[in-house]
């Protein structure tokens, strides 16, 4: 590798180690080989590399959750069993990466004092909606539609909400199958049942065959 991309992979392995505020430029230098003046040259700020390779061990851990999907659409062909399986399968890479998601946590808490952290995040904010919306239906890529996007907001906030509970308190983070339940109960509470055609009322109505 070179320079640029030694410095990524050191900056990955420091926000998983470290954590996105106590991680250095030195730390970062030491943890990929390269002198503190190429972090400078190659990417201008500590701050810029820390947010690119944030954005980027995020890619990586989508691609993890899509082979979670691939297998749960393998495995089954009802929904609610697909549903569960790939929550179930969600929930166990949150638990594998937890210095990423700590690091995501630590990021966003930030972003009120640090404009330059504020942009990177908004940058990828729709491309990252788009991004789940195609992975949590199994697809390469979605058209950048309002009802994509809109499928991305709701996959984004129960994603969110999944990992801080587990990050709060592993043991009460909800599975797939409570999920499924609360989707259920929310879903019975707030979406009116679509009313039948009324066929009698229909031009084309020329009622009971003889």
């Amino acid at each position: 590798m070179g320079n640029r991309e030694d410095l990524m992979a050191g900056a990955k392995r420091c926000l998983i180690e470290k954590g996105y505020g106590r991680t250095t430029a030195r730390d970062i230098a030491t943890a990929s080989g390269v002198s503190l003046a190429a972090i400078g040259y190659h990417f201008g700020s500590k701050e810029a590399l820390l947010n690119a390779a944030l954005i980027e061990a995020t890619g990586e851990w989508g691609l993890m959750v899509g082979a979670v999907v691939a297998r749960a659409n393998e495995a089954s062909d009802d929904p609610e069993e697909r549903f569960v399986a790939v929550w179930d399968g969600v929930r166990r890479t949150i638990a594998e990466h937890r210095g990423l998601w700590a690091s995501q946590f630590e990021a966003m808490v930030q972003v009120e004092r640090a404009p330059e952290l504020r942009a990177a995040l908004a940058g990828a904010q729709k491309e990252g909606r788009l991004g789940l919306a195609a992975l949590f239906q199994g697809l390469p890529e979605v058209p950048d539609t309002e009802e994509e996007l809109a499928r991305g907001v709701f996959y984004q906030a129960l994603l969110v909400g999944l990992a801080g509970q587990w990050m709060a308190a592993p043991e009460l983070a909800p599975g797939g199958r409570e999920l499924l339940r609360g989707l259920e109960l929310v879903g019975g509470s707030v979406l009116k049942p679509k009313p039948a055609p009324d066929w009698h009322g229909s031009p084309e109505w020329h009622g009971p065959a003889a």
